[in-house]
């Protein structure tokens, strides 16, 4: 009996063991931010840390940062390092739908494990406050009259400022293919090159402006979202009769070889995360919008990104068909 009931203990042990397996799974996070300390994904990554923690949904989460070729060589090594573990994650987004194209990657969004779609932020248009440009009509005359006298600034080639500056030059009625795009690598040169009248107009995050709007020195012609921006009197391209729609969304990816359980699971840890109220302070802090997607609904999302993004790249001549 004496030995039975120790056989009965162990097998009770274990089978509590597996029970409690896939809620153990994810108390320590890893994730991965595919840049540099200060932009957007970073902030991605450390904003799920801070929540994740405060939530209690894990016991301790670290964020490493992996830079390079707009995020595609953290994917590689994440795809690689991180196969079939459920409690690593990476942040990414619309600019790494490009890169992956832009940089000829080898490794795609294929090959990871699609979690949820987290976060949007709308793009601005601005033009110096000493600019002739007083309204996005005008701008779009400019652009339509001349397209390589409008020099546009913005960030990496490729990424979702450029994309903006084709779309809007191919909806003033100009070949997209002609922008004429200055790539720089922080917000900050290129504020400095439409405060010098080097650029006509800029593209980035409302955020990355929001600052230089407030107090005059950057006019605000549009943003590129459905709806305007809560609080700020600024139209949107569509209302102001420019076809033209787009958000810069970011997300969360698990690694390739998970199985329907650990991906629901992560899944599950996500939404709880971005259901609580910390999450809600932190997306009001940082001016995100909640643009929370998930399961088969994200996957297409996905896919129809992919496509469209090509589309585009190819009719600006980033991409080769």
């Amino acid at each position: 009996m004496k030995l039975f009931g120790r056989v009965f203990a162990g097998l009770a042990l274990a089978g509590l063991a597996l029970m409690a397996g896939p809620a153990l799974a994810q108390q320590d996070i890893k994730i991965m931010a595919p840049a540099a300390p200060g932009g957007g994904w970073d902030s991605t990554a450390r904003s799920i840390q801070q929540t994740l923690m405060q939530t209690g949904l894990a016991k301790s989460v670290q964020v490493t940062n992996v830079t390079g070729a707009g995020g595609t060589v953290g994917l590689a090594q994440f795809i690689t390092g991180a196969k079939g573990d459920p409690n690593q994650l990476i942040v990414n987004g619309f600019v790494m739908v490009g890169a992956i194209l832009t940089n000829k990657s080898p490794v795609t969004l294929d090959q990871v494990t699609p979690i949820a779609r987290l976060t949007g932020e709308a793009l601005v248009i601005v033009v110096p406050a000493s600019s002739p440009h007083k309204t996005i009509q005008d701008l779009s005359a400019a652009v339509k009259a001349d397209v390589a006298k409008a020099v546009w600034a913005g960030g990496s080639a490729g990424g979702t400022d450029h994309i903006l500056a084709a779309l809007f030059t191919k909806a003033a009625g100009a070949e997209a293919a002609k922008v004429n795009y200055v790539a720089f690598s922080g917000g900050g040169e290129a504020l400095a090159a439409m405060l010098g009248g080097r650029v006509t107009a800029g593209i980035s995050g409302y955020g990355e402006f929001e600052s230089q709007i407030k107090t005059g020195k950057l006019r605000a012609l549009a943003v590129s979202s459905p709806k305007r921006i809560e609080g700020v009197d600024v139209p949107t391209l569509k209302e102001s009769g420019i076809d033209v729609e787009m958000v810069n969304w970011r997300a969360v990816m698990a690694p390739p070889g998970l199985t329907a359980e650990q991906r629901k699971s992560v899944t599950d840890m996500i939404e709880k995360m971005t259901k609580s109220k910390e999450w809600a302070e932190v997306l009001k802090a940082r001016g995100w919008d909640d643009y929370f997607m998930a399961g088969d609904t994200f996957d297409a999302y996905l896919k129809s990104e992919q496509s469209r993004v090509g589309d585009i790249l190819r009719s600006v001549g980033l991409v080769k068909s």
